[in-house]
């Protein structure tokens, strides 16, 4: 009697103690203000001012910028577009799917990331397919024959996020 006893005992606590949280739980959540991915350990900011005046001197470093949350990725949170503080300057935030899930709330929000400052090169095709992608992820049909490139698409500089903190403004 005593080992069934602990056997339910045992289960009852396995049950309430498993708070798998889904990746759809962590997309909705209400409050986005935590800690997302590895401790920030940099302590030197960088505007995106410096960052974009001469990429090359950063271009596969660490970096920490700050900023302000102007959009985030509607299908997985697997990114978030910053805002400079001090100019109109924006930069996209990749993290690894799955890994860090940025809530669809923290738009508006203050945040601090580390990460590596990279460059992607793209061919036209693969620029009218990354504009094709980015409107399915918000739920919207993009002819790939009407998108109009500018020189300006086959290139973006991100930074592949390994540790963010969100606040609030």
């Amino acid at each position: 009697m005593i080992k069934i006893r602990l056997l339910t005992l045992y289960m009852i606590t396995l049950i309430c103690c498993n708070k798998n949280i889904s990746e759809n739980d962590l997309l909705n959540k209400k409050v986005p203000f935590g800690y997302y991915g590895d401790k920030i350990e940099l302590k030197q900011e960088l505007g995106l001012e410096k960052l974009f005046h001469s990429p090359d001197k950063f271009l596969n470093e660490e970096v920490l910028i700050s900023g302000n949350i102007t959009e985030v990725c509607p299908m997985r949170g697997c990114w978030i577009n910053v805002k400079d503080n001090n100019s109109d300057l924006q930069i996209r935030v990749k993290v690894t799917d799955g890994k860090i899930v940025f809530p669809l709330s923290a738009v508006g929000s203050s945040v601090k990331v580390q990460g590596v400052f990279s460059k992607l090169e793209f061919s036209k095709e693969q620029a009218v397919q990354w504009k094709v992608h980015l409107a399915e992820e918000k739920g919207e049909l993009l002819n790939p024959d009407s998108v109009k490139l500018v020189e300006a698409d086959l290139i973006e500089y991100r930074i592949n996020g390994i540790g963010a903190h969100i606040f609030s403004i």
